[in-house]
């Protein structure tokens, strides 16, 4: 996986987002998530272009997971991958 290839789709005021954005920095995926806050006009286009809605909201690549338990699991699966 490249550099960043995880885009976090948040806002700053919302406790999901926040949930995810510390599990992401507590597990040390900073690196490899973008953090994308919806406020600004690219970020949320980008996130319109996905599909999305709803924050927090994960997209992979290829698929968006919204909610915060969903995307904390997307997350804990590439922990998994790196781990094999």
């Amino acid at each position: 996986m490249t550099a960043k290839a995880l885009e976090l789709f948040h806002r700053l005021d919302e406790p999901g987002s926040a949930r995810v954005r510390r599990w992401v920095v507590d597990h040390g995926l900073h690196e490899a998530v973008r953090f994308r806050n919806v406020v600004y006009p690219e970020a949320a286009a980008a996130f319109a272009a996905h599909g999305g809605a709803d924050t927090p909201a994960l997209w992979d690549g290829q698929q968006l997971f919204t909610g915060a338990d969903l995307v904390i699991a997307r997350l804990e699966a590439v922990l998994d991958i790196g781990r094999s």
